[in-house]
C-alpha cells in the first residue's frame, strides 16, 4: 500500500485490512513515498516523519509492516520502480498487489511507465459503497492495467483535510490514531508555524 501518508489515517488502515481479508493476502506492506513525483510543487512533511507515523499507526497489527524502500531511495519516487524492485525481491512466483483509492486509478494511467505495472502487479482499487467503478475499470482495462475493485466501509477521511483541520485548530480525534496525532503535534507537522 503506497502513499504519502501525510498523515496516515483510519481510511488507509481500514482499506489495508479489507484488502488483507478480501484478497487473502499474506501481509500488507505500507510503503511511504520518499520524494513523491506528483507533489514536488507542494509542501510535504519530511519522509522520516511520515515513515514514523506509519510505523506508529500499524504497530498493533501483526499482518502490517512498513518498508523504508522508497524513503531510503534517493531522488524522485516512482511506483513502477518500487514494484520492479519488489518483483525482484519476491520473485516471479509471488502475487503482488498495489492498494490505492479508486479515485487514484485514473491518475495512475498518467504515471511513469504505468503500462508496465500490469506486468508487475494487480491494482486493488478501494472504493466506498455505491461508487460507480465501471468507467474507471473500463479505462484501466483499455490501458492494460489489471484492477480489482474492493468496497470498504464509507469513511470520508483525507490527509488533506486532516492537515487543514490541524492548521485551523479543528479537532482530528477519531480521524487518525491518537499516537499519530500526538506525533504530528509534537513535531509541529501541520500547525501554523510549519
Amino acid at each position: 500500500m503506497g502513499g504519502t501518508f501525510d498523515p496516515i489515517h483510519y481510511g488507509h488502515l481500514v482499506a489495508a485490512e479489507e484488502a488483507l481479508v478480501q484478497f487473502n493476502l499474506d501481509r500488507v506492506i505500507f510503503m511511504p513515498t520518499g520524494e513523491p513525483a506528483r507533489k514536488i510543487d507542494r509542501r510535504v512533511s519530511p519522509s522520516e516523519d511520515r515513515y514514523l507515523m506509519t510505523v506508529i499507526a500499524t504497530a498493533s497489527n501483526p499482518d502490517f509492516e512498513v518498508s523504508r524502500l522508497e524513503i531510503d531511495r534517493p531522488g524522485i519516487t516512482y511506483t513502477v520502480d518500487t514494484m520492479t524492485e519488489l518483483r525482484s525481491i519476491h520473485g516471479s512466483g509471488a502475487d503482488l498487489f498495489f492498494i490505492t483509492g479508486a479515485d487514484a486509478v485514473l491518475e495512475i494511467l498518467t504515471w511513469k511507465d504505468s503500462g508496465r505495472l500490469a506486468d508487475l502487479c494487480t491494482l486493488i482499487a478501494a472504493t466506498r459503497p455505491g461508487y460507480d467503478m465501471a468507467p474507471i475499470l473500463e479505462r484501466a482495462v483499455d490501458s492494460g492495467l489489471v484492477v480489482q475493485a474492493m468496497e470498504v466501509p464509507a469513511l470520508s477521511i483525507s490527509s488533506t483535510d486532516i492537515r487543514a483541520r490541524v492548521a485551523r485548530r479543528r479537532p482530528v480525534r477519531y480521524l487518525l490514531p491518537e499516537a499519530v496525532a500526538s506525533y504530528a503535534a509534537k513535531n509541529n507537522l501541520y500547525g501554523e508555524e510549519s
